[in-house]
């Protein structure tokens, strides 16, 4: 498994932080390869400029600024996104990591005159989302909690056919208690050993 950890939060003492090192303290249990990308600590820039613009649909030039990024994405075969849901959606610094990141050539190829996009991240293969939403579950589906949509719907469409999804928020965050934290950690934890799979419970097996 190579999982490819895309972190975005501002404060280093922030409960996404534990939620981050819940995912990789059970995903190197598994014995998984990991690279992490944290956006803030990192300086990420999410502005897509002008002269990226231009570059866009230049498969030759438009991976240059984010070349790092791009190595890494083509490189795991799985993806997992933690963040915070801010007004039902994606943090900007994230939202700008997917516009400069996920450019034609990398995530997909672009239409001819009569099709759509065609995939190009088929060799993932697994795909998961770990947030906090400071409103409850009920607003953010009536709402259409599009931050969710973006990647487990769009990004999905661009990974393999039978890409596998997971998702785990912590809704009314804003008024969480330390049990509803430990619950919400408890969960990420059991989706991040399924999606390590039976080296997991390998490893932990007695001898």
């Amino acid at each position: 498994m190579r999982a490819l950890i895309v972190y975005c939060h501002p404060r280093p003492e922030s409960f996404t932080a534990a939620i981050r090192d819940t995912v990789l303290e059970r995903l190197t249990a598994a014995g998984a390869e990991i690279r992490l990308r944290d956006l803030y600590k990192d300086g990420f820039d999410p502005s897509l400029s002008a002269h990226e613009l231009e570059n866009y649909e230049d498969t030759a030039l438009n991976t240059a600024p984010v070349a790092s990024d791009v190595e890494d994405l083509r490189w795991c075969d799985t993806l997992i996104f933690i963040y915070p849901t801010w007004w039902y959606g994606l943090p900007a610094m994230l939202k700008g990591w997917l516009d400069r990141v996920l450019v034609p050539g990398v995530a997909f190829q672009m239409p001819d005159e009569n099709g759509d996009i065609k995939p190009a991240l088929t060799h993932i293969t697994q795909l998961a989302v770990f947030t906090t939403c400071g409103a409850s579950w009920w607003l953010t589906r009536m709402i259409g909690a599009p931050g969710r949509r973006t990647i487990l719907r769009g990004v999905r469409l661009l990974c393999a056919k039978r890409c596998k999804t997971s998702f785990a928020a912590h809704y009314l965050m804003d008024s969480s208690t330390p049990e509803s934290r430990a619950r919400h950690l408890a969960r990420v934890a059991a989706k991040a050993d399924k999606l390590a799979g039976p080296r997991q419970a390998a490893k932990e097996a007695p001898a």
